[in-house]
């Protein structure tokens, strides 16, 4: 069933956050399912303002963790792992949450206080499977490879598009790390639709205008508008 479905990986079984599933699939790529496992519960005492934790979802409703930053607080409890569902803060059930929500939940709890959280950790499935031979191996995830892509949005029907040209694919990994900077969260497709917006505007007012038209309810402040225009630009004219 698809609320089973936690997150989906590219070519590979294995929990690797640099093979998510994203906005674009080559139409050669193998689609791995990774499905809700072992429930699990943990105390944490918040001892810094920064947990360590980047979260991302996969646009139904279910955040996750993708990448913990080394020697953070949640480094240090080991129990937490990259790819872990993210069920309930406090009692608080978040499953029906965006990863923004999550993260914000997250950063607002109190310095040096306990808090709790209830886990999901993916379904070791496919842990003991190895390739049978040397002699053939998955094909790498074809991104930016090919003519044509999938393209799935969180809203509205999937649609066979062209790939994203080399230089709005520059513009989308530097956008993703703005958004990692400014928000603490991660997301290609969230990514990748901030820099369509931007495709045939001519100044930041204009993008400023496309951005509160298509995705006004993450309120993003000015500055961030400002260099993620600059970020699209710099793309444009080869400094990235």
């Amino acid at each position: 069933p698809p609320a089973q479905i936690m997150f989906c990986t590219l070519n590979t079984h294995k929990v690797d956050m640099d093979k998510l599933l994203g906005a674009q699939i080559g139409l050669e790529d193998f689609i791995f399912a990774h499905l809700k496992g072992q429930r699990k519960e943990v105390e944490v005492f918040k001892t810094n303002d920064v947990l360590g934790l980047t979260i991302t979802d996969n646009g139904t409703g279910c955040p996750f963790i993708k990448r913990i930053k080394e020697g953070s607080l949640m480094d240090q409890t080991k129990i937490i792992c990259v790819g872990d569902h993210i069920e309930s803060i406090n009692g608080k059930n978040v499953s029906d949450r965006r990863h923004y929500e999550v993260a914000k939940m997250l950063k607002d709890l109190e310095k040096g206080q306990m808090f709790k959280l209830v886990l999901i950790e993916p379904l070791k499935a496919f842990e003991n499977l190895e390739p049978r031979s040397k002699g053939g191996t998955l094909p790498e995830a074809k991104i930016s490879r090919g003519r044509e892509t999938l393209r799935l949005r969180t809203k509205g029907p999937a649609t066979v598009e062209e790939m994203p040209t080399e230089v709005e694919e520059k513009a989308i990994k530097k956008v993703d790390e703005l958004l990692e900077t400014y928000m603490g969260i991660r997301d290609t497709e969230l990514a990748a639709t901030m820099v369509e917006a931007g495709r045939d505007k001519k100044n930041p007012d204009e993008f400023a205008v496309a951005l509160d038209e298509t995705l006004g309810d993450f309120a993003f402040p000015d500055e961030f508008v400002f260099d993620v225009w600059g970020a699209i630009g710099d793309a444009k004219q080869g400094r990235l």
